[in-house]
């Protein structure tokens, strides 16, 4: 009689400490594999018969294909939106220019994004100096960016005490 509880408990703890190993998926912040990254893999469009051989432009290596994605301006196409606007070089249209100005006003970074990209692997490295030696696995995400959360409630209580809606977060009786 004891060595079937005992083994139903084995069986119940092991059960348990191999469902602590679950993979967390997008939420690991290393290269789990040597494999190609799935995500930078885009599909092509389908390839369309043009209405004249004889009138096809000439090819140019390098250069952009007629099928290559273009997802902003896909976007932008599928909800009715002028895509002639997604040009960087084209001038600033009169109705966006006061939103272009106050969006500026402290400057612009055009490297934005590589340096953003450069301070979060340099904030991830600091924080992982003495948290790569663990015994089980733990979700390496939530424990870099732990003290960067914000908690939607905390944060709602000052813009409903000054009367604001914030229809986002329920109150805390829901």
């Amino acid at each position: 009689m004891l060595s079937a509880r005992f083994a139903t408990g084995f069986v119940i703890a092991a059960t348990l400490g191999l469902g602590g190993c679950a993979d967390k998926g997008l939420r690991t912040l290393t290269q789990t594999s040597n494999g190609p990254d799935e995500f930078l893999v885009t599909p092509a469009k389908p390839l369309e018969q043009p209405k004249d051989y004889a009138f096809l432009p000439a090819p140019t290596p390098g250069s952009k294909n007629r099928v290559d994605q273009v997802p902003n301006a896909d976007a932008v196409a599928a909800v009715g939106g002028n895509t002639a606007r997604l040009d960087p070089t084209a001038p600033i249209p009169g109705s966006d220019a006061a939103l272009v100005t106050a969006a500026s006003r402290n400057g612009v970074q055009p490297d934005v994004r590589q340096s953003l990209a450069e301070e979060d692997a340099k904030f991830r490295k600091r924080q992982a100096r003495l948290s790569g030696f663990r015994i089980f696995k733990v979700d390496r995400y939530e424990q870099a960016y732990r003290r960067e959360t914000l908690d939607p409630f905390e944060a709602a209580v000052p813009y409903r005490r000054a009367g604001g809606r914030t229809p986002s977060a329920p109150p805390y009786d829901e």
